[in-house]
């Protein structure tokens, strides 16, 4: 069938097509697949962040995780400056950093480490030498040299979480008085961090007149040890590496 527009119908003219009479039902067209479209690119979002996830496992390697103490693991990689001179043992058991020359303290040299005696300030004697383990443990090591050192010692503390060397140990802290004394003007205070590693005990010791710290008086941050030497101590206490240690 034909239509035809006339003067009358200005909207123009159309093309009709011509089916025998009857009921006819058109057909429902499908539309867009919204959420089966969305499904696909969500899976293979998913396929690729996994696969990129098993190349990123394989090709970067998995950081150490570290439980310190005892497992404290090394310094970032690269070899650190040393500014201090260092002590090696004869038979290479260990070595330690001490006190510069020209430095404040009078240093001399003994079989088993290294003496320093300090010619300022309260003065005092640090001591970093080795000691034949024989069998017993940090503290034992500790509780030995105190009684044989300072007969008369009495232990004020026990340091917590003591690390000599990077290597978990024991520390105490003591005050002695000379015999027929009991004043504070004659106190000495005396500090001990010992650790053991292939049967062999690495200390140190320091040794000088009882200096009660405070807020305007002391390493800055509120410390128990009362001992003016202790304030340069901590930098050899982790200096000593045991034979095989990696360096640091």
């Amino acid at each position: 069938m034909t239509s035809k527009t006339t003067d009358q119908d200005p909207a123009g003219t159309f093309a009709g097509y011509a089916v025998p009479p009857g009921s006819y039902r058109a057909r429902r067209q499908r539309g867009p697949a919204y959420f089966a479209t969305v499904g696909i690119w969500v899976g293979v979002i998913v396929v690729v962040m996994m696969a990129l996830s098993v190349v990123a496992t394989r090709i970067t390697p998995t950081a150490t995780q570290y439980r310190c103490p005892p497992d404290c693991g090394r310094p970032p990689n690269g070899l650190p400056v040393a500014t201090n001179p260092r002590f090696f043992a004869a038979d290479g058991s260990f070595s330690v950093s001490y006190p510069a020359p020209g430095t404040a303290y009078d240093v001399t040299m003994e079989p088993s480490g290294v003496r320093a005696e300090l010619t300022v300030g309260d003065r005092g004697v640090l001591r970093l030498f080795s000691e034949p383990a024989r069998g017993r443990d940090a503290r034992k090591v500790a509780d030995d040299l105190l009684s044989q050192m300072f007969p008369d010692a009495v232990k004020s503390y026990d340091l917590p979480n003591a690390i000599l060397g990077y290597e978990p140990g024991y520390g105490e802290v003591a005050d002695n008085w000379p015999k027929g004394t009991a004043t504070d003007a004659q106190r000495l205070r005396i500090i001990l961090v010992v650790a053991v590693k292939n049967d062999l005990a690495l200390v140190a010791g320091a040794a000088g007149p009882f200096h009660q710290f405070g807020p305007d008086d002391g390493p800055g941050p509120p410390s128990p040890a009362n001992l003016d030497i202790a304030k340069d101590m901590g930098k050899y206490v982790n200096s000593f590496m045991w034979r095989g240690d990696p360096p640091r």
